[in-house]
């Protein structure tokens, strides 16, 4: 909801000015959260670090391991996921293996690590094994499975069928949308209960049409001009929202030109409405921070909305001569859970709401 200039009249009366409302009977801390006020079931689906880093070589899924665990000392929250991967990764031949090595650094890494793997996809030889070995070894401490090439819902069920025979821990998944058919079905794949996120997987994409979209439409300016392309990020991104989902944007390939990444990522999350982005490089997982995250002066101003609400009960508040209620409530929380997720400084009137983890280091 967009924010409404304060009506005059009498019913402008009973809504209380922000600073002049009651104080807080409580801490916040024992009040209601604003989560459980404001999101509801999308509280469940709808909350991600906005960068999905990939590495698949043994050294850089190491390495990628270590710096999540640093930038997660830094900035106070983890900020970034670690996806562990085989589709790519494997060694032809050496499937097996690879499966064992991803498997175990699951379980080595440190607790609070948010760690993932992505498997082959369902029609490959590997994928049974894949899924015994990773999420039968592992699967407590994956945070999701990333799942390639995924052409309907009925690879969600394959997939669904596969962990419940491998694991007792209901592990969530991620699908790649790769295909004219599969972009289709979008809105189908993302109603699965078990798929938390949908990513679009350009390359394929492009490839799948046979030549009709040229080569410039898999680059990091050609992605966001092609017309087919731009309607397959629209229609996955509808799909998640719809669905309280989150759309999590291809890669770029450029991962020298810092510019490049960072100008894509800005268009994926202010144009097309993504919250999330694949990084396939470390130097690319700042500048996704960077553009995902709210601006300072946005987050002040939702934490002021945000406290003078909770004074409020949660009921209409005027703030600055515009009325605010839930709708623009919960626009503005998700501005601080934004915040937070990217490693932002929260405002010290909010931070209890965040717990431990929102103390960010000066």
């Amino acid at each position: 909801m967009q924010p409404t200039p304060l009506a005059s009249g009498p019913q402008a009366a009973h809504v209380p000015v922000q600073g002049q409302g009651a104080a807080l009977s409580s801490p916040a801390s024992l009040r209601v959260h604003p989560r459980d006020v404001l999101l509801g079931a999308q509280a469940q689906t709808g909350f991600l670090p906005v960068c999905d880093h990939y590495s698949g070589v043994e050294a850089r899924m190491r390495k990628s391991l270590q710096l999540q665990a640093e930038m997660m000392q830094e900035l106070g929250t983890c900020v970034f996921d670690v996806t562990l991967d085989c589709e790519d990764g494997a060694p032809v031949g050496f499937e097996s293996d690879h499966a064992r090595l991803v498997a175990s650094l699951a379980l080595a890494a440190n607790p609070l690590a948010r760690v993932a793997a992505r498997v082959h996809a369902v029609d490959h030889p590997s994928f049974v094994n894949d899924i015994a070995t990773i999420a039968g070894e592992a699967g407590h401490r994956l945070c999701h499975i990333m799942v390639p090439k995924v052409e309907s819902v009925d690879d969600v069920l394959r997939v669904e069928r596969a962990l419940a025979q491998s694991c007792s821990t209901r592990v969530p998944l991620h699908v790649l949308i790769e295909s004219p058919a599969a972009v289709h079905r979008a809105f189908e794949i993302a109603a699965h209960p078990l798929v938390q996120s949908l990513s679009f997987g350009l390359m394929d994409f492009v490839s799948a049409h046979g030549g009709a979209i040229p080569a410039y439409g898999m680059t990091s300016g050609g992605q966001f001009a092609h017309p087919l392309v731009v309607r397959a990020k629209l229609e996955i991104a509808a799909a998640c929202h719809a669905n309280g989902k989150v759309p999590s944007h291809c890669v770029v390939t450029e991962f020298t030109d810092a510019s490049a990444m960072l100008g894509a990522a800005r268009r994926a999350a202010l144009e097309l409405g993504y919250t999330r982005m694949w990084s396939i490089h470390p130097a690319q997982i700042r500048p996704i921070l960077e553009a995902f995250a709210p601006q300072q002066d946005d987050i002040e101003m939702a934490g002021k909305i945000i406290v003078a609400a909770d004074q409020a009960d949660w009921a209409p508040i005027r703030f600055e001569g515009a009325l605010h209620d839930r709708a623009s409530y919960r626009f503005y929380w998700q501005v601080l859970e934004r915040a937070h997720s990217t490693g932002r400084a929260l405002p010290l009137s909010v931070r209890a709401w965040f717990g431990a983890t929102a103390s960010v280091p000066s």
